[in-house]
């Protein structure tokens, strides 16, 4: 089990994490959410780079459906990156995500970028 005081977020994990507070059209409230940093820059800087999951699926270009295995349903806001303190936001492991479901939000954002 990954969580608890020892726990750091990881590249691809599922986890809970507090989104408030928000402002206009930004998720807000506890909610699921994958990490995208590597464990390694999380733990050095106590920060780390998120996509809030939602169970609204309103079909939008940067939703990612996550596989139906998983303890959570919903779809992956790529385009809702946010860089949010995890401790203070008290991340709390669900599950880890499949390879290609993390290649698919990173090459979403990677299309916002870099396109």
């Amino acid at each position: 089990m990954k969580s608890g005081e020892k726990y750091v977020p990881d590249r691809g994990d599922l986890l809970w994490l507090s989104f408030s507070p928000q402002k206009g059209h930004e998720q807000a409230g506890r909610r699921p959410a994958v990490c995208l940093s590597p464990s390694i820059y999380n733990a050095k800087t106590g920060l780390g780079l998120f996509c809030p999951v939602t169970t609204k699926i309103k079909g939008y270009p940067f939703e990612v459906q996550l596989p139906e295995n998983l303890p959570v349903k919903g779809v992956i806001l790529a385009d809702q990156i946010r860089n949010l303190d995890w401790r203070a936001r008290k991340a709390e492991f669900i599950s880890h995500i499949p390879q290609n479901i993390l290649e698919e939000v990173l090459g979403k954002i990677s299309a916002l970028l870099f396109d």
